[in-house]
């Protein structure tokens, strides 16, 4: 599959097609695991954003249901994995029955090379501290913002 250099990046199968392409077709072989060489240089595990197969434990979906949800992670919580799946239906399954994660591709950079997340953890937490300042305000009934000391 070309990407926007006209390179071929990676075979990714049918239902990954559009979420790459919503991505605006990144090339995908500069964002793979490195498993061996310096351990500084190397990187692995799962990121926001990566297209990925679940394998859920069967016991855990109805009888007329596959356990194989396909589609792109959204979040990974500790007891929680956020997905949006291949019809674009938000999903959210418990890791109790996650019974296998299959990476497909990483659609974005390792954590600490991704500008673009490192600027957004840093705006969230400035707001999650502005609405946290604003809620003991209206809890404590006055307004001391403006007094010093």
């Amino acid at each position: 599959m070309p990407t926007t250099d006209g390179t071929r990046s990676a075979s990714l199968p049918d239902w990954a097609e559009e979420f790459y392409t919503s991505h605006g077709r990144p090339d995908i072989t500069s964002f793979g695991d490195v498993y061996v060489g310096p351990l500084m240089g190397r990187k692995s595990g799962l990121r926001k954003d990566d297209l990925v197969e679940m394998v859920i434990d069967a016991r855990s979906v109805k009888a007329d249901q596959p356990n194989i949800i396909r589609g792109m992670l959204i979040s990974t919580g500790r007891s929680s994995i956020d997905m949006l799946d291949e019809a674009g239906l938000f999903r959210s399954f418990s890791r109790d029955v996650v019974v296998e994660i299959r990476l497909i591709a990483h659609m974005r950079p390792q954590y600490i090379d991704d500008e673009e997340l490192l600027f957004f953890e840093r705006e969230d937490m400035r707001r999650r501290t502005s609405v946290s300042e604003q809620a003991e305000r209206l809890a404590d009934g006055h307004d001391d913002s403006h007094v010093w000391g």
